[in-house]
């Protein structure tokens, strides 16, 4: 928590040490933003607009233009032509191992350019935001910063909660863009274990 070395730990290849597809990794990035998209937009159109039963008026002899209802696009209080509908589908499919694959190209890439912190542990006896802004001033991480727990560490999480930008994630649930979303991270010994073993790499 002071920011000084206390041992070496070894990393695997098959997490830490893939070459960057970038086509493949924006594939990933791109489906998993879709999965999460609220798709709250919705407009009505004419048949399901409120009313217009009934012929506005008689079809000939008035001199005025036919029309079979006033809920028609072209009036006012009308359904809207081709809006935005909430039950479009966004989602789309990716395999396990293209999401996998992803995965250990984004640990590469920020191990590669010195954005990971591997500690030994990140239990904390107490609550306390202080000792997580001390830590963090220690490895200069005040910036944007995702901590990577092997387990539900409540102390932790209650200790980052008020702090702008930082955030903390189980080791079996991180995925690229959650990865991508935060420019640092801080990982525990037991939580590379927990992501090669969750993930099989």
């Amino acid at each position: 928590m002071k920011g000084e070395k206390e041992k070496e730990i070894d990393i695997p290849e098959s997490l830490f040490g893939v070459n960057l597809n970038q086509n493949l990794l924006y594939q990933v990035v791109r489906t998993q933003s879709l999965i999460r998209r609220q798709n709250s937009a919705h407009t009505k159109d004419r048949s399901a607009v409120r009313g217009g039963g009934r012929k506005p008026w008689r079809q000939k002899g008035t001199g005025r233009a036919r029309h079979g209802s006033n809920r028609s696009p072209i009036w006012k209080g009308g359904g809207v032509t081709f809006g935005p509908d909430a039950e479009r589908n966004y989602k789309k499919k990716i395999n396990k191992k293209v999401k996998r694959k992803a995965l250990a190209m984004v640990l590469s890439a920020k191990k590669e350019k010195d954005m990971i912190v591997f500690v030994s542990d990140l239990e904390l006896k107490e609550p306390k935001t202080k000792v997580i802004q001390e830590f963090l001033k220690n490895f200069e991480l005040e910036k944007s910063t995702l901590f990577v727990l092997p387990k539900m560490e409540e102390n932790l999480i209650l200790a980052t909660r008020n702090l702008q930008n930082i955030s903390t994630i189980q080791a079996k649930d991180i995925n690229s863009l959650d990865l991508l979303s935060y420019r640092n991270l801080v990982i525990s010994e037991d939580a590379v274990a927990v992501i090669k073993e969750n993930f099989k790499l």
